[in-house]
């Protein structure tokens, strides 16, 4: 598996992890619209082509071994924001066909790596409340919850934990 920060030609295939994801990841906590609105919404194309290049955005993907043809198929990204002393994980899927292999902890060290390169000191994450799947993933990467909030999703409230890991 190789990790590395995504190219515009990703996005595609970006856009499919995180529709394959929303899908398989909330039918019990999102309607089937609001998942295809909050989709829509937050990987525009556009704009995932502008943070794939932006210096304050780290758009991460982890590809199968690539062959001698071609580099690898996406399977999961991770995309976060820096600001000042404090990286920001959106968001970090990997393909439901790759979970339980690792990928998702990879591609959250690896983004780790890269904020602490940048002179980042803490770490943020969010996740909502109700993705308990979600929630335990940044605890046993060692974030502590310091937060709750809520967010938009699709029109519709939702409760939200906010994770940070000091570096």
């Amino acid at each position: 598996m190789d990790f590395r920060h995504a190219a515009t030609d990703d996005v595609p295939e970006i856009i499919g992890v995180a529709e394959r994801s929303w899908e398989h990841d909330y039918p019990d906590i999102l309607t089937r619209e609001s998942t295809r609105e909050a989709v829509t919404e937050w990987y525009d194309a556009d704009r995932l082509e502008l943070d794939a290049v932006a210096a304050d955005t780290g758009l991460i993907v982890a590809c199968e071994d690539a062959d001698e043809d071609r580099t690898g198929s996406v399977i999961g990204f991770v995309h976060g924001v820096v600001d000042e002393a404090t990286g920001t994980l959106l968001r970090v899927y990997v393909d439901p066909e790759y979970r339980g292999e690792g990928v998702g902890r990879a591609l959250v060290e690896y983004a780790i790596d890269d904020f602490g390169t940048r002179g980042i000191e803490r770490v943020e994450a969010m996740v909502l409340a109700a993705n308990e799947p979600g929630n335990e993933f940044y605890r046993s990467l060692g974030f502590e919850l310091v937060q709750r909030a809520t967010t938009t999703v699709g029109g519709e409230p939702h409760d939200e934990n906010i994770y940070l890991k000091l570096l």
